[in-house]
């Protein structure tokens, strides 16, 4: 009996993995990523594409504190985060940050999920902007 459920066990085991990996490729592959850009970067999609909105998901105080010129604000903490974004204009390109990077890289599921497809992520958020010795307007 022991021999029948040690058999059972390794014709099972490879199957489950199978699905597993089959599922999380296909999770993976659904929805696009966010193109991950540093300062460099993203001074230079700002250069070359005018259309790009970049999108603050910092607090209001910290966007009023500075922010990168032109930069549209919504609160990633705010509870109508998801519902704000869901307004926006979704064939755009939209340029994402925050101070550090943390809450702009947990919006980009949100972001996917909305069915946004032209995202960019400002790895290290402004702080990483301000370092490069990138602009800031207030």
């Amino acid at each position: 009996m022991k021999a029948i459920l040690l058999s059972l066990r390794l014709l099972i085991a490879p199957l489950v993995l199978g699905l597993a990996l089959t599922f999380a490729h296909a999770a993976e592959t659904a929805a696009p990523k966010a193109k991950h850009v540093d300062a460099a970067g993203a001074a230079k999609l700002l250069e070359t594409n005018k259309e790009v909105v970049v999108l603050d998901v910092r607090t209001e105080d910290e966007f009023k504190d500075g922010h990168i010129a032109k930069a549209v604000n919504i609160d990633f903490l705010d509870e109508s985060f998801a519902e704000k974004i869901s307004k926006l204009d979704k064939s755009k390109t939209y340029l994402v940050h925050c101070a550090a990077g943390g809450r702009s890289t947990k919006s980009l599921s949100k972001f996917s999920a909305k069915g946004f497809t032209n995202i960019y992520h400002l790895d290290g958020g402004l702080s990483a902007w301000e370092a490069a010795g990138k602009p800031v307007t207030k």
